[in-house]
This record gives structure tokens, C-alpha cells and sequence, in this order.
């Protein structure tokens, strides 16, 4: 039996008038303040969200339904664009400012009776891997406050592994929601590219960057994605074609379905307590029915390079209008120019100058060839091999990420220490693939473990109905009378 979870327990609560949504968000704000250590969130929406409780609770009592979200606290990536509401990327350059427009993904949310609580913490622009670049200040993984959370989405990561708040949105450019989400031992799933609309989402890289749900379980995160999906017209990039309601992949069990476990994202490089997760994932899939062999993608070793030119590339374009003059800060000097070096300087951190550099000089006059055009042709080689490996099975396995969650400035010396982080979900995003982490049990000094469902581009029916199915294998295995995670043993 699939494993309900709180987001979808809370909507029928609240639907069914059992729960009030006002009690609900009381409770999520008390979690929030208990844990303010965790620095989870950079802005909590207190006032906002009691007003809109109260209205799901008047449409309930007037006998209208409120939607498939109704009464669940959401949490906000703070690259997730709320109008009126502070949308800082964890930036000093864009503090304080307000958009004075909605994301896609939030008047969806509101559509389906989600009620935004907060922004949450992230790494400045998306950009790192364990939300230490936030000029704010680092979030704590509520596992172990001595270790970093993951990033670039570790305050959402946090705020569902803390019990904040059972739904949170991050944003996944090159496994910014699903690192985070093995590294705190919750859920965390990234769309096909364009299934999820990026309008309102503050862009990185504007071809890898997607929008995706962090939850307690599987089920959640297909009832978020349900919820969110879709066409827009205001992306350009948006799929035509309606996603579909996930919740009947849920329980289909994998009987059948072939599984191929990555070996270029599986072997040197992984520690040996997250190589034991993964096999044990795939022997518990292969005792529920599912064919389990090794596929080669040869490409995907070479992931992580082209990602880092394609990224900082398109990242060195799109933060070019952080100029001092259309957003945020402003530093003031004698002329229009020397204003905009110093507000680069001073609104930008160590990290995102070193992309910003990095992007500039691959696209620069004789270099664009060798190294940007270069890690194109790669990404067209990574395609080409994920295609061939679903030729042969349905669904693929890997690692989430390669070690648990590691302690803070153990990486942060070491940029290329800290990049590898990444090595096992970057090909997912130049391919434009989805892809779901999902806890696997526990790993070094008991930290928890993701493994990662891959799956085709439009295969998030049959991904969720394998990480559905990876859940349910997990929970069998935990000893009687024991919990899960914090975040799926506890909801608001």
C-alpha cells in the first residue's frame, strides 16, 4: 500500500472538514518558530497565510471544495517569484526587493488550496551545493545541525525534514532538488523540462532550470506535481500537452519493469555505504517482480564538465541585468559604470562571481568553440546515450548523490571537491529528463541515503510508479514499531 502522506492526509482533513485550515498553518508557524535555529526560511508569511486559511475554511464551510492542496502549508524556494513578498535568490544584490507578480507555480498552488507560509534559504542564484554561499547565512540539516543540508534548495530540504511544512518548492538546475532531498532524507522529484512552468522562477541557466515538489513521500510529490504541471503560455518552453494526474502510477508495483542501474553513476567515486543503499534498492525492485541489470550511458561521465560550461555560461548572461539600476541594490559612484562594478561587486558573492567568470570566458571571442560549443556537442552525446539505455529498460538507478550529508566548510576551500557533488544528477538536466530521489535508508554515522529513479523525458508516470514502489520496499524493511524520517513521521 502506497504511503499516503501528510500533505494528501491534511487536504482530505480539511476537505472534509475534520481539520481546520487555520489550525494547520497555526501549527506549521509553530514548527517554523521552534526551529528557527535550523534557518530554513528567510521570510515567513505569517499574516498572509492565516488570511488565506481562513478563507479555505469559510469556501468548506460553504460547502465549496478548495482543491486537491487544500489547507497544506507550502514553503517557497526564494528564487520563486511572490508578489509583494521579498524574493531575495539569498542574493544581497536583489534584498528587499518585492515582484510585483506571481510565479506560475504559486497561482497554481493557490488554485489547488496551498497556502504559502514562507520563502525558504537556498544558495545565492541556485548556485551551490550546500546552501553555505547564502549571503544570509547556511541552513543546518535537521539530521545533523553539524552538516550542511544540501543545495541549492537545502531550506527546503530542511523545512520538510524538520516537519515545517509537509510541500515544498525547490528549483533543480543541476540536482538542486533532489541532492538537498537525499542529504535530509526526504523526497525530492524534477520534472521533464517544460512540464513545469519557469514562469516567475529567477533564472540560472534558462535550459536546465526546473521547478519541482520536496516532500515527505512519493505520493506527495505526485500530488504536487499533479497540482503544479502543465501547460503555460507564458513559457516559452512549456510542453503543449496536459501532464495527467500521477496518483494511478502509485500502486502498479514494478512487476515486469526493467531497471538499469547507471554504471557510470555508480562506481568510482561513490562511497561504499551509498553503494550498499543502491543495491540494496535494486534487489529489493528485482524481489518485487521488476528486471534489474547494468546499462552504460558513456556520455554521463563527461556530464559534469559540460554542465559547468553550459551553466556558468547561461548563468553570465542572465545575471547581467542585476546592474545596479533595474533591481535591488544599488551602490553609488561617480559614473553609471563604476556604479555597476560596484554593486556586482558588493550584491554578488564568491560563488556566483566565480560562474559569472567562468560563463563569460567560455563565451568569449575564441574560446566560444573550444569549450561552450564543445560542451553542446556534449550534451547531444548524453542525450543520445540515455536514449539507447531506454531502449533496453524502463527506468534507470543511481545514487542520488555520492556521500551523506558532509560537515560545514569541509568543501567550501574546494570548489571542484565541492562540484563533484553534483556527479550523479547533472545528466538529467542536460538531458531534460525527470528524475526522483527517494530515501534508501541510512549511510555513514546514520545519515540517510537517496536513490535516484530516472526515467525518459514525459516517463513520470512510470518514474513515480518505480520510486512508489522503492518507498514501499524501504518502509518493509524498517524494524516494527520504528520511524521513518522526521519529516514523514511528523506533519503540521
Amino acid at each position: 500500500m502506497t504511503a499516503a502522506g501528510p500533505a494528501l492526509a491534511i487536504a482530505a482533513a480539511v476537505r472534509g472538514g475534520e481539520r481546520s485550515a487555520t489550525s494547520v498553518v497555526e501549527e506549521s508557524l509553530a514548527a517554523i518558530a521552534s526551529g528557527a535555529e535550523l534557518a530554513a526560511f528567510n521570510t515567513v508569511t505569517a499574516e498572509a497565510a492565516l488570511a488565506r486559511a481562513r478563507r479555505i475554511d469559510d469556501a468548506v464551510a460553504a460547502g465549496e471544495d478548495p482543491g486537491c492542496l487544500a489547507g497544506v502549508p507550502v514553503a517557497l524556494k526564494d528564487n520563486i517569484c511572490t508578489r509583494g513578498v521579498a524574493t531575495t535568490c539569498s542574493s544581497r544584490i536583489l534584498e528587499g526587493w518585492e515582484p510585483p507578480y506571481d510565479a506560475t507555480v504559486v497561482g497554481r498552488l493557490n488554485a489547488a488550496g496551498g497556502i504559502v507560509v514562507g520563502k525558504t534559504n537556498m544558495d545565492e542564484f541556485a548556485m551551490g551545493s550546500s546552501t553555505e554561499n547564502s549571503a544570509f547565512g547556511p541552513t543546518l540539516n535537521p539530521c545533523d545541525p553539524a552538516r550542511v543540508p544540501g543545495g541549492s534548495s537545502g531550506g527546503s530540504a530542511a523545512a520538510g525534514a524538520a516537519a515545517m511544512t509537509p510541500v515544498a518548492l525547490g528549483s533543480d538546475t543541476g540536482g538542486s532538488i533532489r541532492q538537498p532531498a537525499a542529504l535530509c532524507g526526504v523526497v525530492g522529484m524534477k520534472p521533464t523540462y517544460g512540464r513545469v512552468s519557469r514562469y516567475g522562477l529567477v533564472a540560472f541557466a534558462s535550459s536546465l532550470d526546473q521547478i519541482g515538489p520536496i516532500t515527505c513521500t512519493v505520493a506527495d510529490a505526485a500530488l504536487v506535481y499533479s497540482a503544479i504541471a502543465g501547460h503555460d503560455p507564458l513559457d516559452s518552453t512549456s510542453i503543449p500537452e496536459p501532464a495527467g494526474d500521477m496518483s494511478g502510477a502509485l500502486g502498479e508495483g514494478v512487476a515486469g519493469l526493467r531497471v538499469g542501474i547507471v554504471a557510470e553513476l555508480s562506481g568510482e567515486g561513490i562511497d561504499g555505504d551509498v553503494s550498499a543503499r543502491l543495491g540494496a534498492a535494486a534487489e529489493s525492485l528485482a524481489s518485487l517482480g521488476a528486471e534489474v541489470g547494468e546499462v552504460s550511458v558513456p556520455a554521463a561521465v563527461y556530464g559534469l564538465s559540460a554542465y559547468f560550461l553550459i551553466a556558468p555560461a547561461e548563468a553570465s548572461s542572465n545575471l547581467a541585468r542585476y546592474d545596479g539600476v533595474r533591481y535591488g541594490l544599488r551602490v553609488p559612484a561617480a559614473t553609471a559604470a563604476d556604479m555597476n562594478v560596484a554593486t556586482r561587486t558588493a550584491g554578488f558573492g564568491d560563488e556566483v562571481k566565480r560562474r559569472i567568470m567562468l560563463g563569460t570566458f567560455a563565451l568569449s571571442a575564441g574560446y566560444y568553440d573550444a569549450y561552450y560549443g564543445k560542451a553542446l556537442k556534449v550534451r547531444t552525446l548524453v542525450l543520445r546515450d540515455f536514449a539507447a539505455a531506454y531502449e533496453r529498460f524502463d527506468v534507470l538507478l543511481a545514487p542520488t548523490s555520492p556521500t551523506v550529508a558532509f560537515r560545514f566548510g569541509e568543501r567550501t576551500g574546494n570548489p571542484l571537491a565541492m562540484y563533484l557533488s553534483d556527479a550523479c544528477t547533472v545528466a538529467s538536466n542536460l538531458a531534460g529528463h525527470p528524475a526522483i530521489s527517494v530515501p534508501a535508508g541510512s549511510g555513514a554515522d546514520g545519515l540517510p541515503v537517496g536513490v535516484q529513479v530516472m526515467a525518459p523525458a514525459l516517463g513520470e508516470a512510470v518514474m513515480f510508479r518505480a520510486a512508489a514502489a522503492l518507498e514501499r520496499a524501504q518502509a518493509d524493511r524498517r524494524p516494527a514499531g520504528s520511524g521513518g524520517a522526521t519529516a514523514g513521521s511528523a506533519s503540521p
